[in-house]
């Protein structure tokens, strides 16, 4: 007879390794996973109207959806990723085109600006910073900036699109997740060892807090940047689809947002003399600000209240690690811990309210 300890730890050390196993093997597929799985969420509600519509063919309407994936879904992202690259290609000729206002002269400018005038007079007052050095750290900015959205405007393209093969495995992984993931999800739910209550309890919990970050935040960053595009095509600057692009990343970022973005480009109107686009840039820029508060509570309705800091971090380590579909992976899995965590304090109190 074998002994307890050796039955669990040869169950423990089968486990690890084929675990291992199973890493390794997925490990050319993570990419092609990613994005189905990412779809396969996104377009669930979806799939379970179409289902009932085709009296109960699970099959027949993850086909019909994965057939129009590519034409609803990932040709408007490539289109995007594909004018990205192009207007900013656009924007670095038009930059060099551009004479450049020496320092002294952009200050004497900046001086005379309403507001602006008085601290850029006080700066130049107590701070002592050389033309040289102001304008290296401009130099040096800009360079990083055009450098990073160059970055993304190719994951935009290669992180959805990458390699045909990678296309069609994800297509083909997407229709598996579709028809099967509820019943996949369940059975890997039964093998969590606690109550079925709990178990229900955290995996609704779970749910809601996927929602709330790819509904809430993801799609509330999306129209933010859609706005902030606008806004620079109509106040006539160039390259609008970067500058949006870049006022959708900015806006997971707390308290700033996309105001990193608007708010350079009034200044840069007011700064060549066009008073009334930088009004109409400075009014559009707040109402772009006050959408946040109306965006993301009407799209989270409803559904678990997620860490904005968990959303900033989570996008920035995101994209980070897994390229472009981190700027949804990396909101869901920190916020994900953050639940498993809260729910794991709420058990433990549970537990110790309990009788003996």
């Amino acid at each position: 007879m074998y002994s307890h300890f050796y039955r669990r730890s040869f169950l423990i050390v089968t486990a690890a390794l084929l675990a291992y196993a199973l890493v390794r093997m997925l490990d050319p597929f993570w990419g092609a996973l990613g994005w189905a799985a990412f779809l396969a969420f996104l377009l669930h509600p979806l799939h379970v109207w179409v289902t009932h519509k085709l009296r109960g063919r699970a099959s027949a309407s993850a086909g019909l959806i994965v057939g129009f994936t590519p034409f609803l879904v990932i040709a408007p992202l490539t289109v995007l990723g594909v004018i990205f690259a192009t207007q900013l290609s656009s924007l670095v000729d038009y930059l060099r085109e551009r004479e450049v206002t020496s320092y002294p002269a952009l200050l004497e400018k900046l001086e005379h600006l309403p507001l602006l005038g008085r601290m850029v007079t006080w700066i130049r007052a107590e701070v002592s910073v050389t033309a040289e050095q102001v304008q290296q750290w401009a130099i040096d900015s800009a360079q990083s900036l055009l450098g990073a959205a160059a970055s993304v405007g190719g994951n935009v393209v290669l992180g959805v699109v990458g390699t045909l093969v990678g296309f069609f495995l994800m297509l083909f992984l997407m229709f598996f997740l579709l028809r099967d993931g509820a019943a996949m999800l369940s059975h890997l739910v039964n093998l969590i060892p606690m109550g079925a209550a709990r178990r229900r309890g955290l995996m609704n919990y779970l749910g809601e807090v996927t929602r709330a970050v790819v509904y809430g935040s993801a799609l509330t960053a999306v129209i933010q940047g859609a706005l902030s595009g606008i806004g620079f095509a109509l106040a006539g600057l160039p390259s609008p689809v970067v500058f949006g692009v870049l006022a959708g990343v900015c806006a997971f970022i707390p308290a700033t947002g996309t105001g990193l973005v608007l708010i350079p480009g009034v200044l840069y109107l007011a700064l060549i003399g066009r008073w009334g686009a930088a009004a109409f840039l400075a009014v559009w820029s707040v109402g772009v600000g006050f959408s946040d508060n109306l965006l993301r509570p009407f799209l989270t309705a409803q559904r678990a209240e997620v860490s904005t800091l968990a959303v900033f971090v989570g996008v920035i380590g995101g994209i980070s690690a897994f390229g472009f579909i981190g700027l949804f992976v990396g909101p869901v899995v920190l916020s994900l811990i953050v639940a498993l965590l809260r729910f794991a304090e709420e058990a433990i109190e549970k537990g110790a309210g309990e009788p003996g």
